[in-house]
């Protein structure tokens, strides 16, 4: 991946260690060029507000400053939280091939947050849009990338990156690859699997043998992460669900429903292929009420006597 061009020119004396970071990133941590985009973003953020002090002359009190003078700019604590991340991970980079012996973001912690819970969706506004009212071949190919990421909780990259010897019909399975190149398969449910086989028939019929993408645009080229959010969108627009409906709602939506009804927080955590079981636990709210109502038929002591 070549990194992304900054949209004003570094003048920042270390600027030329940042491509070497984000090959790094792509080609050693092997990650996806959205993440190192951001990386890179984030790196830019403390370069321009270095200005010209060389990195490693950076102390925690001027890190300090910078996070406070983002924060003072309207910059919420999660956004500082990953800038935190991003910043003390380029200076581990930094040690280990050009020397630096100083870590000026070890410690620092960005100011609190309150946590936005996911948005999601209802059941009955799922099943109102994974079924568009259009028979043509983009319809069809849409009804499957929706079907998809309610059906198995796709990140965005990953649906755009699958390819067709991903799926298996036969065990109802798709094999995904995640963030930090980590491979996992996911359950197809047979509604998705149904749309995908429609799909996959007409493709057929305008897309090159050679493109092995399982979703390609009406000139047989791969779609584009943003050619998909849009497609979302419109059709939760077309089929008037009131919202603005995105990849990663659908994914919410697919965590809060299977938790809702097997409360199996392990289970959903592999199929989202989260690294941490906290980053899963954040669905845990939505089914909060139904696990109260559980505990109080089932436990000895939840009941009061008269």
């Amino acid at each position: 991946m070549s990194p992304a061009k900054p949209k004003l020119p570094l003048t920042h004396p270390d600027a030329p260690l940042l491509a070497g970071f984000v090959s790094h990133l792509a080609h050693e941590r092997r990650l996806s060029p959205l993440t190192c985009e951001n990386y890179q973003r984030d790196v830019e953020a403390l370069l321009a507000l270095a200005q010209d002090t060389p990195l490693n002359q950076l102390q925690i009190n001027q890190m300090r400053r910078f996070v406070a003078q983002l924060h003072g700019r309207g910059q919420s604590g999660k956004t500082l939280a990953r800038k935190l991340s991003a910043w003390r991970t380029f200076y581990r980079y930094l040690a280990r091939d050009h020397g630096f012996t100083l870590n000026p973001c070890m410690g620092l912690k960005a100011p609190k947050h309150a946590k936005k819970l996911p948005d999601a969706l209802s059941p009955d506004s799922v099943a109102r849009l994974v079924v568009p009212d259009e028979d043509s071949a983009l319809a069809v190919r849409d009804a499957a990338i929706l079907e998809l990421f309610y059906s198995s909780g796709l990140r965005l990259a990953e649906l755009t990156g699958l390819e067709i010897d991903a799926i298996d019909f036969a065990q109802g399975e798709l094999r995904v690859t995640g963030k930090g190149a980590k491979t996992r398969i996911v359950p197809v449910g047979k509604f998705a699997l149904d749309a995908l086989q429609k799909w996959l028939t007409l493709r057929e019929t305008f897309t090159p043998a050679e493109q092995q993408h399982i979703f390609v645009n009406r000139t047989g080229r791969p779609l584009t992460p943003r050619a998909i959010q849009l497609r979302v969108a419109y059709w939760a627009k077309k089929l008037g669900l009131g919202v603005h409906v995105h990849p990663h709602m659908l994914r919410h939506s697919f965590a809060s429903h299977v938790l809702q009804s097997s409360g199996d927080l392990r289970a959903v955590q592999e199929m989202l292929g989260h690294a941490n079981i906290s980053t899963t636990q954040v669905y845990t709210h939505l089914d909060f009420q139904h696990l109260a109502q559980v505990y109080d038929q089932a436990h000895p002591r939840a009941k009061k006597k008269a």
